[in-house]
């Protein structure tokens, strides 16, 4: 939702009162899930991963409801909603009832573990992540982070209401039977919300047990059996690191103030490898992240190839439809990879990523109740105020910046980032797939063929 909230919001509004709608049916879903650990009985809502009439109709448990993230993206893109237009009174309506509800079902299926430092940490199994080739596994890393948000937002959420509308929060209270003492419980479990790390190989698993897979070997994967999903078995795929969409690399873009930029980096260059592109919504948040961690040229590559999905049919399918979700990515990879911007903490930020043969780039958000034009040169960056009456502060590499109407503000620009040179791993979302010549510039011409068993890529020591 990140082009709809800053550039329609109105939209979003829309969407998220059909969300609404459908929460009676998610909170049927809910309670016929698995036996809860925090309460006496299931409480909460599940929104279903797909639906004609509000109740679950995925065909396929693993790549489907096991998915439980479905709630925390709901609500954190009602939560950039509100963020980017500043419309409070639009969560004292019962569309506040979603961060509530979804908090609710994620201290139902989380339960708490005693660890040998005595310390105590909070655990989710048995979900699938974004990436649909590693299916229900224990303390997936987007799902972990994304609950930690839904139950924050939550937690803030009760508690504003109680502190600047009594009677709307007393409405609430009566509504939901809703206990304040439950924003306690889900305050305590998102700060002891686990995030798996191994200190051994120096980055971010995507789950509890993902390190002790065999790598699948992308490089020796010749193009005739890309998708994967359409030549092995999920059984199969289940076994290896192997990845179909974004997944750790998303959590470093949706809850990028979570991570440092040493952090992104390695996540970056391990998961790169891994990730096969089967999915047309991975190259556009790989080509966010490269640019921010320094990977210019490899950030223009994933670009150029979203942007050729469907005009140059990369994935043989786009008779069938456009790639809509990937097409909104462009956008994403334009305004939050080359200029650098990021919303969280209800704060517009850039930290511009320009391509070096780019001249400028020019485009308009809307926030609070505000339109401004923002343009990116080299050396500069300038915004102006197009709509409303301002003042609009965005900020600028730490600088604080206020954009008033009548006058343009310009920031200079010592450099456009880091850059790294060119990425030395296996960037295999851009691999050729069957029926291409490929997309990579100065890749070998011949794939291996392999034909007797799958390739398995030895870890280097």
């Amino acid at each position: 939702m990140g082009f709809r909230n800053l550039r329609a919001p109105v939209f979003d509004v829309h969407l998220t009162f059909l969300g609404q709608e459908r929460t009676s049916g998610a909170r049927t879903h809910a309670a016929a899930g698995p036996s809860p650990s925090c309460h006496a009985e299931r409480r909460g809502a599940l929104f279903p991963w797909r639906t004609i009439n509000g109740e679950e109709a995925s065909a396929y448990y693993a790549a489907g409801t096991a998915a439980y993230h479905i709630n925390a993206d709901i609500t954190y893109a009602l939560a950039r909603y509100v963020s980017a237009t500043g419309d409070l009174e639009f969560m004292r309506s019962d569309v506040g009832d979603i961060p509530i509800e979804t908090a609710r079902l994620w201290c139902s299926l989380g339960f708490w573990r005693d660890n040998i430092d005595g310390t105590r940490s909070f655990h989710i199994h048995g979900v699938t992540g974004p990436d649909e080739y590693t299916a229900v596994v224990n303390d997936n890393l987007f799902t972990n982070v994304m609950a930690r948000f839904n139950l924050r937002f939550a937690v803030e959420t009760v508690r504003r209401l109680q502190r600047e509308d009594p009677e709307t929060y007393a409405a609430m209270i009566e509504r939901l039977s809703f206990d304040p003492a439950e924003a306690d419980e889900w305050a305590r479990a998102a700060d002891g919300m686990c995030v798996p790390y191994s200190d051994e190989v120096g980055i971010h698993p995507q789950d509890a047990h993902f390190l002790e897979r065999e790598m699948w070997d992308l490089e020796a994967t010749p193009p005739e059996q890309k998708p994967l999903l359409l030549h092995f078995h999920p059984l199969v795929i289940y076994r290896f690191q192997v990845i179909k969409q974004t997944d750790v690399v998303l959590a470093l873009l949706l809850a990028s103030d979570e991570f440092t930029r040493p952090e992104k980096r390695r996540d970056f260059e391990y998961y790169d490898a891994l990730t096969t592109g089967d999915s047309t919504l991975s190259a556009v948040v790989q080509s966010v992240i490269a640019a921010e961690v320094g990977y210019r040229e490899l950030a223009y590559r994933y670009f150029s190839h979203s942007l050729r999905v469907d005009l140059d049919d990369l994935h043989q399918n786009s008779a069938d439809g456009v790639h809509i979700a990937s097409t909104g990515g462009v956008w994403m990879a334009l305004v939050q990879g080359f200029a650098g911007m990021r919303d969280a903490g209800r704060q517009l930020r850039f930290d511009p990523r320009l391509p070096a043969h780019w001249g400028s780039l020019s485009f308009k958000l809307e926030w609070r109740g505000s339109r401004v034009r923002v343009t990116l040169e080299q050396q500069r960056i300038t915004f102006e105020l197009v709509e409303g009456d301002g003042p609009l502060f965005v900020e600028v590499r730490e600088q604080t910046v206020e954009v008033r109407a009548g006058s343009l503000s310009e920031v200079l620009l010592e450099d456009q980032g880091p850059d790294l040179g060119v990425f030395r791993g296996l960037s295999a979302g851009i691999l050729p797939r069957e029926g291409d010549t490929g997309v990579v510039p100065d890749l070998a011409v011949e794939v291996p063929i392999v034909t007797t068993s799958i390739p398995i890529r030895v870890p280097e020591e």
